[in-house]
């Protein structure tokens, strides 16, 4: 359910886009829709509220909420400040490699990967198990992260807009059933089975 809850604020930037140049009015005010650019704001918005919400919820900060939410804010912010779309969309592609840059490194520092160090108290895999997913991951990320580019440039801005917001949900949900198919031999010997969570990072 918490997964689910994490693609409103994309869902919110497909919806929003859908109503360009749509006015809504409220008594004497009135907005007209502008394309990306109030979507933009909608996902900002709406990513700020989420992660406010859920760090009031859990007590605690979550690192991947921040830096999700610092990223929306960044590369939206400059889009909103420079009527530019080009920092919205590569928004994903710079979020993904950076995430997989991440995985790469804490592969090499040190004797654990970054899932490990994050799931290590959940979940007791071998070492090779860690490593394998630790490869899907990074692949997922990479691979993500270019076809986002693709997309952009190759096709409307509104294919886009739809492609972000189905890729984000198509590439979860695939990457939560092969990280899934990865773990799930080894819980079944520990008797254990703490639901891994996957990072959704393309909003």
């Amino acid at each position: 359910m918490r997964q689910l809850l994490e693609f409103i604020p994309i869902a919110l930037f497909f919806i929003v886009y859908q109503l360009d140049g749509e006015t809504m009015s409220l008594g004497s005010w009135s907005y007209t829709v502008d394309g990306i650019f109030t979507a933009t704001a909608v996902l900002i918005a709406a990513t700020a509220l989420q992660f406010v919400v859920g760090s009031l919820l859990a007590r605690h900060v979550e690192k991947r909420a921040l830096w999700t939410f610092l990223a929306v804010l960044v590369f939206g912010g400059a889009t909103l400040l420079l009527r530019d779309e080009t920092f919205i969309q590569w928004k994903p592609t710079i979020f993904n490699w950076a995430l997989a840059l991440a995985f790469i490194l804490f592969r090499f520092v040190g004797e654990r990967t970054l899932m490990e160090r994050t799931l290590g108290t959940q979940l007791h895999l071998p070492r090779a198990v860690w490593l394998r997913l630790n490869a899907l991951w990074v692949g997922n990320f990479l691979i993500v992260g270019a076809l986002n580019l693709y997309v952009a440039y190759s096709y409307s801005e509104a294919t886009w807009v739809s492609y972000k917001l189905y890729s984000a949900i198509g590439f979860t949900l695939l990457l939560t059933v092969l990280t899934a198919l990865l773990i799930s031999p080894h819980l079944k010997d520990d008797g254990e089975g703490p639901e891994a969570r996957v990072a959704s990072d393309d909003a």
